[in-house]
C-alpha cells in the first residue's frame, strides 16, 4: 500500500519543481511511512511514500524499466503478480525486483493501456512513457482504492488523497453540485468532489493524456445474462460460491508480512475469518470494536467466531473522547463525510495498527450478496403499492406518525416513517430516497438565501447506473447502483481513509472481480429469497459448514454508532459551537433559522435528527479547517 501523487507540466508551462512534488509526498507520509521515493524529468513528476509490504526490501518506487524511458508508482497490490511475472520473464523481460509495481511496468510495454485490464487487485497505478510522451493513470475495477486529478497552472495533478493536491497549492473552492449532493447522500459521489475543480477518477476507468486529456473505462459489471451461471441448482451455485470464495480469499492473503482481519461478528467478516483460518498455518489475529451502550455492542458475537475459527483475538470498547475522533476524520478524509460509522471504523484500525500492516475485512458482502435490509423494502413496497389510496397514502402514516422518536441502534420508527413516505414512488425513486438525508425541499429550506446553490435532480446519478442494467432483474439493478455509488464513494472510502490514517492497509476479498462478476450473474431470487425475503440467502447456504448455525442465520445488524446519544451529551458542545447561529452565519452556506429549528426539534426529543445533524456537524469541521471559498 502507498500514496501515489504527480504533475505533468504542459508545453508551455515550467518544468516540475522537485520540492512541489516532496510537498505532495508529505501530505501523504501517513499512507507509507517505511519510504518515500520521488522520479523528476522535465516535465514530469512522480512520488511515492511506501508502505512495504510485498519485497519488503526492494519495492522501493516510482520504479522504471531497463532503460528508464517507462516509469510507474502504484498504491494498492496486484494478488497475480506472481503469474503476470512469469509470463513476463518467458516473453523475454528482466527484473530488478521481486514488486508487483515492476510489473505493472513491463505489462505496460507489452500490452500498452490493455495493461490494466490483466491486473487483479485493488489499485491506483500512474504510468509514464517518456518515449511517447503519454501519462496512464487507472483506477481498480470496484473502486477499491482512490485518485484525484485535476488542471490547473498549465498541468495535469494528480494524488491518492486531495490533501496532496492541496499542499500543491490547489484552490480551496466548494462545489455547490458536490454539496447538493452531499446533503443528499451524506458523501460526495464521484467524479465531482467538495473542491471545484478537483475530479475522482471513476473505478473500472483510465485516463490518458498524449497531448489531450480523455478519460475512458475499461471495466463494467456484465449485463446480468452474460454472466449467468451455467445450473439454477441452488447447492450447485452453494458448492460454486464456495470454491470462488476460497480463491478470492486465499489470493488477498499474498504477503511478505503476516495479515490480520477485521471481525464484526456478522456474516461477511465471519466467512473471510473462517477461510483465512484454514488457509492459514498458524492462528490469525482479528481485532473487533464495541460500545458502552449496550444495543450498539457486538462484541459477544465477535469473539463466538473468534473463538470458533481459533483465532488470536482483539477487542476495544469505545471509551475515549468521541470529539478527538472527529477531528481525526475530519482531517483524514478531506471532504466532509456523513457516515457515522466511521468512527467505529477509526478506533478499529487504531487498534490493529498495533499489532499488523495488513488486515481482511469483509466490505462489500451486502452488495454483492444482498445484505440490505432496503432490499426487503423494496420487495414489501411493491406489496404497500397495492394498497387502497386509502389506507397507503391515510390510514397508515397517520399510525407511524404517532410512533414516539427512538435513540436505539435499530430505530424501526425512523425505518417505518421513511418506508410509507416514499414506499408509493417509482421503484427506484423509493429505493434512492430511504437513504436520503435531506431531500429536495429540506435542501432549498435549507440554504442561506445569499448561496448560490445547486439545483439539480441528485437521483439523475442513481437513475443513470440503473438504466445501464436494462437486462438485470429489479433488485439486482439496485445491487448495481449501491456498487457504483454508496459501496465506493462511501463504504471503501470509509474504509480507505480511516485505515491509511493509521497506516493499516485493508483488503476486501469479497470484492474480488472475477466473484463480483460470477455473482453479478445469479438471480436476485438467489440473494434476497423466499417469502421471508431471507436476504444473503445463496452466502448463508455457502457458508453453513464454515460457522456456527446462529452466526449464520443471525439479523443482519450493521456497523452502528450511538450518535443520538452523542449529540445530545458528549458532543452537544461542539453541534452548539459549528452549528450555533453565529458560526451558520459566519459560513454563509446555510440558513441559521432553519439550522436552529432542526437542533431544537432534535434535542427536543421529538425527532430523531442525528444522521442530519451529524452530516452538518461534518461539513462545518471541514469548512472551517479548510479556510473554503465559496461564492
Amino acid at each position: 500500500m502507498c500514496g501515489i501523487c504527480g504533475q505533468l507540466a504542459y508545453a508551455s508551462s515550467p518544468p516540475v519543481a522537485r520540492d512541489v512534488v516532496a510537498a505532495m509526498c508529505a501530505a501523504l507520509h501517513h499512507r507509507g511511512p517505511d519510504d518515500v521515493g520521488i522520479h523528476v524529468d522535465g516535465r514530469v513528476g512522480l512520488g511515492a511514500t511506501r508502505l512495504a509490504i510485498i519485497d519488503v526490501a526492494g519495492g522501493h518506487q516510482p520504479l522504471s524499466n531497463e532503460d528508464g524511458t517507462v516509469w510507474a508508482v502504484q498504491n494498492g497490490e496486484i494478488y497475480n503478480y506472481r503469474a503476470l511475472r512469469d509470463d513476463l520473464v518467458a516473453r523475454g523481460h528482466r527484473f530488478a525486483t521481486d514488486s508487483d509495481t515492476e510489473v505493472i511496468v513491463h505489462l505496460y510495454e507489452a500490452y500498452g493501456d490493455a495493461f490494466v485490464e490483466r491486473l487483479r487487485g485493488m489499485f491506483a497505478v500512474a504510468v509514464w512513457d517518456a518515449r511517447a510522451d503519454r501519462l496512464v493513470l487507472a483506477r481498480d475495477r470496484l473502486g477499491i482504492k482512490p485518485l484525484f486529478y485535476a488542471e490547473h497552472g498549465g498541468a495535469l495533478w494528480f494524488a491518492s488523497e486531495i490533501k496532496a493536491l492541496l499542499a500543491a497549492g490547489l484552490p480551496r473552492r466548494l462545489d455547490p453540485v458536490a454539496l447538493h449532493d452531499y446533503l443528499t447522500f451524506d458523501f460526495v459521489p464521484g467524479p465531482n468532489t467538495m473542491f471545484d475543480g478537483i475530479s475522482r477518477l471513476q473505478p473500472g476507468h483510465r485516463l490518458v493524456w498524449d497531448g489531450m486529456l480523455k478519460v475512458e473505462r475499461y471495466w463494467d459489471l456484465p449485463p446480468q445474462a452474460a454472466a449467468a451461471p451455467v445450473t439454477d441448482d441452488v447447492d450447485a451455485l452453494s458448492a460454486q460460491l464456495r470454491t470462488r470464495l476460497e480463491d478470492a480469499v486465499a489470493a488477498h492473503m499474498v504477503s511478505d508480512v503476516p495479515v490480520g482481519a477485521f471481525l464484526s461478528g456478522g456474516l461477511d467478516s465471519s466467512v473471510v475469518v473462517a477461510l483465512m483460518a484454514r488457509l492459514s498455518p498458524r492462528p490469525i489475529h482479528t481485532f473487533a470494536v464495541g460500545f458502552q451502550e449496550r444495543s450498539y455492542n457486538e462484541l459477544p458475537w465477535a469473539r463466538k467466531v473468534a473463538r470458533h475459527c481459533g483465532t488470536v483475538h482483539h477487542e476495544e470498547v469505545i471509551s475515549p473522547r468521541v470529539e478527538d475522533i472527529v477531528h481525526g476524520l475530519v482531517t483524514a478524509f478531506d471532504e466532509p463525510f456523513g457516515d457515522s460509522s466511521a468512527v467505529a471504523a477509526w478506533v478499529v484500525a487504531q487498534s490493529a495498527a498495533g499489532s499488523t500492516k495488513v488486515v481482511l475485512s469483509g466490505d462489500g458482502g451486502d452488495e454483492v450478496f444482498g445484505g440490505y435490509v432496503i432490499y426487503q423494502a423494496d420487495c414489501l413496497a411493491d406489496l404497500y403499492r397495492r394498497l387502497p389510496a386509502v389506507l397507503a397514502e391515510r390510514a397508515i402514516p397517520r399510525l407511524v406518525a404517532r410512533l414516539p422518536a427512538s435513540d436505539a441502534k435499530m430505530s424501526w420508527d425512523l425505518r417505518l416513517r421513511r418506508f410509507v413516505e416514499h414506499a408509493r414512488r417509482d421503484p427506484l425513486g423509493a429505493h434512492v430516497s430511504w437513504r436520503v438525508i435531506f431531500g429536495s425541499e429540506s435542501k432549498a429550506r435549507l440554504y442561506a438565501r445569499d448561496f448560490g446553490a445547486a439545483r439539480h435532480d441528485s437521483l439523475d446519478l442513481p437513475r443513470a447506473h440503473f438504466d445501464a442494467h436494462p437486462g438485470a432483474d429489479l433488485l439486482n439493478r439496485f445491487m448495481v447502483v449501491d456498487t457504483k455509488i454508496s459501496l465506493v464513494d462511501d463504504m471503501l472510502t470509509k474504509v480507505d481513509r480511516t485505515s491509511m490514517a493509521h497506516s493499516l492497509e485493508v483488503r476486501v476479498p469479497l470484492l474480488d472481480h472475477h466473484l463480483v462478476t460470477w455473482m453479478s450473474g445469479i438471480p436476485s431470487r438467489y440473494k434476497v429469497h423466499g417469502r421471508r425475503l431471507t436476504l444473503k440467502y445463496l452466502l448463508k447456504r455457502a457458508a453453513a459448514p464454515w460457522l456456527p448455525r446462529d452466526v449464520v442465520h443471525r439479523p443482519k445488524a450493521g456497523f452502528h454508532v450511538p450518535v443520538p446519544a452523542w449529540l445530545k451529551h458528549e458532543l452537544r458542545p461542539l453541534v452548539d459551537q459549528q452549528l450555533g447561529r453565529a458560526a451558520v452565519a459566519r459560513q454563509g452556506v446555510f440558513d441559521p433559522d432553519a439550522v436552529a429549528a432542526l437542533l431544537a426539534e432534535h434535542q427536543s426529543g421529538r425527532a430523531n435528527h442525528s444522521r442530519n445533524i451529524w452530516g452538518l456537524l461534518m461539513f462545518s469541521l471541514w469548512y472551517d479547517g479548510q479556510r473554503i471559498a465559496h461564492g
